[in-house]
């Protein structure tokens, strides 16, 4: 049929892009691969490679190690390389309390626990690279606006294109955490509200970050600060995400660049030496979305469309990018054996393959703020202990550190 395509995905945001390149790389030549995104994508650049400069107030994405292995594999990670900042080490506290632990790399002879880059960076690098291999269909702007199963397939309606309509075996939905399309189709959607803000900023400290990440727990909620590289402006930054409660959240949003500051300092603490400034705030509320219906014939449900995490572990994109090496892994053998991409059978393995590995990730970032916000004084010790513990017993620390880094999920 002349507007059949073996494989559809609708959203072209990172997750989508990196699937669409993942598939590329491991289908056949004769596979047709296409990607629909609403927003119009950037045109191929000479070299295909971005000219950008960072910004102070550039909004960031923690890249695990697995996600740096991942990106190795579809052959970008060196064209990230010059904007990205290395996690050498990560401080873990519980504020108030003794227990703490510090997490190295070089103490498992990895060259960094994880990456920062910029999402301007990220997000052009990975369209540069769609462009640059050629194998993948744009469809841009336009979205896929209802879709409906059938028999042969999954029929699709498009808004913004000249194409109207496209006929497709397997149908990727990975259109956000909002997703209209997961709607559309009727999956089941299950929210826990955390009755929590986050408020994300980039902030500029007195004393340079030297790759340190800090995850500091409170009584109120945790803050984290990410080591980002240097402007001009601000040559020690990192980028913050604090959770605050909706009335603190709305306070710190309205307050002078100095109160906020003050408040932040209280909370955090001078590690960093005096915080010397915030650039633009931005608050949201946080909640724990998950599709409980990841696949059925034709279709199956990735990225933020299939889990959107509690910011606090940084967990959400890189267990996305793991779900795509997977699900372009099952497919590729699929395809081998003769099987279609589409078929219950085979996008059922793809879920079997990674319920564990989300089931832990999920997990892990939902019960881990609960756990140093109560205030039994009982379950405080155990906490204390715990975070001193990985200090002391070397081989806990490093199953903490595997996991955190996504490595062990790998290896299921």
């Amino acid at each position: 049929m002349e507007d059949y395509r073996d494989i559809v995905i609708a959203g072209g945001g990172m997750v989508g892009i990196s699937l669409a390149l993942y598939l590329a790389e491991v289908l056949p030549a004769e596979t047709r691969i296409c990607l629909v995104e609403g927003y119009p994508f950037p045109a191929p650049l000479p070299g295909h490679k971005p000219d950008y400069h960072p910004a102070f107030d550039a909004r960031s994405t923690a890249l695990s190690y697995s996600s740096k292995l991942i990106y190795e594999r579809l052959g970008i990670w060196d064209n990230l390389q010059q904007w990205l900042c290395p996690i050498a080490s990560i401080h873990v506290s519980n504020r108030g309390h003794f227990g703490s632990t510090l997490l190295q790399a070089e103490d498992h002879g990895w060259p960094a626990l994880g990456y920062v880059v910029e999402n301007a960076w990220l997000g052009n690098s990975l369209v540069q690279a769609l462009h640059r291999q050629g194998r993948v269909e744009l469809i841009s702007p336009a979205r896929v606006v209802d879709a409906r199963c059938a028999d042969d397939g999954v029929r699709l309606s498009l808004e913004g294109d000249a194409l109207a309509g496209l006929h497709t075996g397997l149908l990727v939905v990975a259109d956000g955490a909002a997703s209209g399309l997961r709607q559309k189709l009727g999956f089941a959607v299950s929210e826990k509200p955390y009755g929590q803000h986050a408020l994300v900023a980039n902030v500029a400290f007195a004393k340079p970050h030297a790759g340190c990440a800090f995850e500091r727990f409170t009584e109120h909620g945790p803050v984290a600060l990410l080591p980002l590289l240097g402007v001009s402006d601000a040559r020690h930054r990192s980028g913050l995400v604090w959770t605050v409660s909706p009335s603190e959240g709305e306070q710190l949003m309205q307050c002078s660049e100095q109160d906020f500051l003050v408040a932040l300092q209280e909370r955090f603490g001078y590690r960093l030496g005096r915080m010397q400034h915030v650039g633009e705030r931005h608050s949201y509320p946080l909640s724990l979305v998950k599709s409980t219906e990841q696949v059925r014939q034709g279709v199956v449900v990735m990225g933020n469309a299939a889990h959107a995490l509690h910011p606090v572990a940084g967990q959400g994109y890189n267990l996305a990018l793991r779900d795509v090496a997977e699900l372009a892994t099952v497919l590729a053998t699929a395809v081998e054996r003769g099987e279609r991409p589409g078929d219950i059978a085979v996008l059922q393995r793809y879920e079997q393959r990674q319920q564990g590995d989300q089931q832990r990730t999920i997990e892990f970032s939902d019960r881990l703020p609960s756990l140093f916000m109560g205030g039994d004084p009982v379950l405080g010790l155990a906490r204390d202990l715990a975070l001193a513990g990985l200090d002391i017993a070397p081989a806990l620390k490093r199953g903490f550190v595997n996991y955190a880094a996504g490595v062990a999920a790998m290896g299921d």
